[in-house]
């Protein structure tokens, strides 16, 4: 199983325009999410082709031109974005197929499938929003604990 840094990019970029978003018609140039997540703008450009293939984002090119979430960010969620951009995320050995251990199942054969199927269930019930969310929750939270301390 690998999450790499395309994938950690991938949502860090998405969760960017859901939070940069203005009103629907607007559109984020490459190199201001470049900018504000010190992305290398070449690496976006990359990622940002495959969300648009599979069908997170929307292009549009011109001088307002850029990306934009194609959905709104409670209906993306992060599994999708992780597999546009990943090879299948698989933690065993035999890509599932039970010939881990010269041709059957190593001991912790059943194990590791459960395992994929709970991190792959994990990501496709997390949407964009879930984390926009939960990050604001963390941030009050933390902001409340100062004015307590203070």
């Amino acid at each position: 199983m690998n999450l790499t840094t395309k994938g950690k990019y991938a949502v860090t970029a998405a969760l960017d325009l859901a939070l940069n978003q203005g009103n629907v018609d607007s559109y984020t140039k490459i190199s201001d999410v470049a900018d504000r997540q010190s992305i290398p703008a070449s690496y976006l450009e990359q990622i940002f082709s495959n969300l648009r293939r599979v069908g997170i984002l929307q292009a549009a090119r011109g001088p307002k031109g850029g990306f934009k979430l194609a959905r709104p960010s409670n209906e993306v969620m992060i599994g999708e974005i992780i597999n546009a951009v990943e090879r299948n995320m698989d933690a065993t050995q035999c890509s599932g197929e039970g010939i881990c251990n010269s041709g059957t199942k190593c001991i912790a054969h059943n194990f590791w499938i459960d395992f994929n199927d709970n991190v792959n269930e994990f990501l496709m019930t997390r949407s964009l929003e879930d984390v926009i969310t939960q990050r604001r929750g963390s941030v009050e939270q933390m902001g409340k604990a100062l004015i307590a301390t203070g």
